[in-house]
């Protein structure tokens, strides 16, 4: 895997939180085919975008707390990277947003602060420049200023964003988060 902090592991997990704490795991979807006569959202995964949505859901299955809520894109490519991560087990809440789709980052943050008071940790499986763009907002102070400037630098295919929350998701605003970590997974 490649990306986060210099001289830091990439696999390292992010610091412990308070047992308070929300976290909010940003994944752009994998990297995307092109096949003639196929409109943008029903562009398939590529082969390589299927290896590297799997990387990105061991990473955050070893890396970060169980996921309560995915939301995720209805579009082919969203659908399938969080397939290839084999993080959506049968009894989660899974739930397939068009909104999702070109969404700017205030329809994102709205769709993240509906969550419900019980999830402890949201996957947001989505597009750029939209994910990139919100990551970027909700990062405030104490976060990792190596992984915003990567982020705010590249945020590529199947590349992942971990932010911890420490209030409500209905609070969520500009600055009221810490990113924490920025991997980008790569065989």
């Amino acid at each position: 895997m490649t990306g986060g902090a210099p001289g830091r592991k990439n696999d390292d997990m992010p610091p412990a939180e308070p047992a308070t704490s929300r976290t909010l795991v940003l994944l752009r979807h994998g990297k995307s085919a092109y096949p003639p006569g196929v409109n943008d959202h029903d562009r398939p995964l590529a082969p390589r975008g299927n290896r590297e949505a799997a990387l990105a859901g061991g990473w955050i299955s070893a890396n970060l707390p169980p996921v309560d809520h995915i939301v995720c894109s209805t579009a082919t490519r969203t659908r399938q990277t969080l397939q290839a991560t084999g993080l959506a087990a049968p009894a989660m809440l899974v739930d397939f947003a068009d909104e999702i789709y070109q969404a700017y980052p205030d329809e994102l943050l709205e769709i993240v602060a509906a969550a419900s008071p019980d999830d402890r940790t949201v996957l947001l499986v989505g597009h750029a420049p939209g994910l990139p763009e919100l990551a970027e907002q909700l990062a405030g102070p104490g976060s990792d200023v190596t992984a915003l400037a990567a982020l705010s630098s590249k945020f590529p295919t199947s590349a992942i964003a971990v932010l911890q929350v420490d209030g409500a998701w209905a609070d969520l605003d500009e600055g009221t988060t810490r990113l924490t970590g920025f991997v980008v997974p790569r065989a």
